[in-house]
């Protein structure tokens, strides 16, 4: 039976997609669950990890503004971490990926999470909050979910 990663792969590589990630919260993990796919290389040449915001701004084009207005945990800089992924790598698709996963919070609730898919200029945002479960599982439910989302949006 195949895992979620390995069904995106299959379907990225049919589709003949490549897949970026711009990752802040989840600092790589989904780059390297991709990774575990014999084949990823035929799906994957690059991604970022982007935790300054400083980062989101010099590599994505994330807008200060944006991260002023609505802070960095929220769906308007992941749609802008997901565009600006794909325009920098020429992907079709782009991850965007930025949340609290604790055990600090400048006021955002820890387990926070919001996530950008870009599939070919069409982008879906979800914020999704996880709870306070712990540092490590909300960064390992915000990879699961990733590809959940990509494989969802991907079969549509």
């Amino acid at each position: 039976m195949e895992n979620i990663e390995d069904l995106v792969v299959n379907l990225l590589f049919e589709k003949g997609y490549h897949i970026s990630f711009a990752e802040s919260l989840t600092g790589g993990l989904c780059a390297a669950k991709l990774v575990n796919v014999p084949n990823a290389s035929k799906v994957l040449n690059e991604s970022f990890v982007t935790y300054s915001n400083e980062a989101k701004m010099k590599y994505l084009g994330v807008s200060k503004e944006k991260i002023d207005t609505y802070g960095v945990v929220s769906e308007d800089v992941a749609y802008e971490m997901a565009l600006g992924v794909c325009k920098a790598t020429g992907s079709e698709v782009g991850v965007g990926v930025t949340g609290i996963a604790g055990p600090t919070s400048d006021g955002t609730p820890i387990g926070n999470v919001c996530f950008g898919v870009c599939i070919n200029g069409v982008i879906t945002t979800q914020m999704i909050s996880f709870k306070d479960i712990g540092r490590n599982n909300v960064r390992k439910n915000a990879t699961d979910y990733v590809f959940e989302m990509v494989y969802n949006l991907l079969k549509a």
